[in-house]
């Protein structure tokens, strides 16, 4: 009986990298709190985990070959967040307070994720070794 890594780790191993793609766009959100008109992103974790689940790769693809290539990825998944605080003047719609608390949140569950996997890995090597 083989092993795979869907039924060894199942979701865990696609939920790190949704993770950090997440941590990222909260720790963007954090460096542009007072640059002026930047929208707070976030993303959509169920949309980005179904994604990362089915293998999708969202890179910009060309129609023609005299196209330019593009060098962004597009994520169906990030999208810009609702303010929950009315307009200061600037047009920035970062709340420190809230991006503090998402990442926090975030990095918890990132952990969580990582700790499950380690337990995982060691039930695994137990039953390789014979322990």
């Amino acid at each position: 009986m083989s092993i795979t890594f869907d039924k060894a780790f199942g979701v865990h191993q696609y939920t790190l990298g949704v993770r950090s793609r997440r941590a990222e766009l909260l720790a963007s959100n954090i460096a542009n709190a007072d640059t002026p008109n930047y929208k707070a992103k976030d993303l959509d974790f169920k949309k980005a985990l179904a994604s990362a689940m089915n293998g999708h790769d969202f890179r910009l693809l060309r129609t023609n070959e005299r196209h330019i290539a593009g060098t962004g990825a597009f994520d169906p998944a990030v999208g810009y967040r609702i303010p929950d605080q009315p307009d200061t003047g600037d047009g920035n719609t970062v709340d420190m307070q809230t991006e503090k608390t998402r990442y926090m949140e975030n990095g918890m569950r990132y952990e969580a994720s990582v700790d499950f996997l380690n337990s995982k890995i060691s039930g695994l090597r137990k039953s390789i070794t014979g322990q």
